[in-house]
């Protein structure tokens, strides 16, 4: 393995940990305030945030599992219906954005798998005052064609993320938050395939082809 790999696989860890941080920093403040509170409701309060935390931090994990990690099974695909499951739950917690999909396949390869969860997630990661979230899938001549969508009021991208998913990002900006998006650029690349952004005041639209 590479030094650059290294760095790659040590920053997407990062990314990991500073999402998962959050909730399983709740769960533990919760598990404290349910030893010192007696009152029946704060107990039942606190164990309706602890299953919550509980519940995110699982989704997070199963999330990642699959968008950073080697998840789905032996085979070369994976059911549309398991990312979709993954985006659904993150998008659940959420009452500010409405999620749409349009899935014309069953099944994708993994790769192009990867590139839908962290093309998503970083379209969810824009919708900071929430938004319509729109995500569509399809093979078309052999290749997986992916186009998602984030439309809603002060729309948040760096554009340091957008240099990594067109490919041109200078080493120095490799970071936890831009390592997502270089690494599906790499996985595009290496598939003989690319990504594309198109960045407006309301509206981020990404999309991806990835030769089969």
């Amino acid at each position: 393995m590479t030094d650059t790999a290294i760095d790659l696989a040590s920053l997407l860890c990062s990314r990991l940990c500073h999402d998962l941080l959050s909730p399983v920093g709740a769960l533990n403040n919760g598990l404290e305030l349910l030893a010192e509170e007696k009152d029946p409701e704060m107990r039942k309060r606190c164990m309706e945030l602890l299953e919550q935390s509980a519940r995110t931090s699982a989704d997070k994990l199963k999330f990642f599992r699959l968008a950073f990690g080697a998840a789905g099974g032996f085979g070369d695909t994976v059911p549309v219906e398991e990312p979709k499951a993954l985006i659904d739950a993150l998008v659940a917690g959420n009452g500010r954005i409405t999620l749409n999909w349009t899935l014309g396949v069953a099944v994708l390869p993994k790769p192009a798998v990867k590139v839908l969860l962290n093309l998503s997630h970083i379209a969810i990661d824009a919708l900071v005052r929430g938004g319509t979230l729109d995500i569509g899938a399809e093979l078309r001549d052999g290749a997986s064609e992916i186009v998602v969508r984030a439309a809603g009021p002060k729309i948040a991208f760096d554009p340091v993320i957008g240099k990594a998913l067109d490919g041109v990002l200078d080493p120095g900006e490799l970071t936890s938050r831009t390592a997502p998006a270089h690494m599906i650029q790499q996985l595009a690349s290496a598939q003989g395939g690319g990504l594309q952004y198109a960045l407006s005041d309301d509206a981020l639209v990404m999309g991806a082809v990835l030769p089969g």
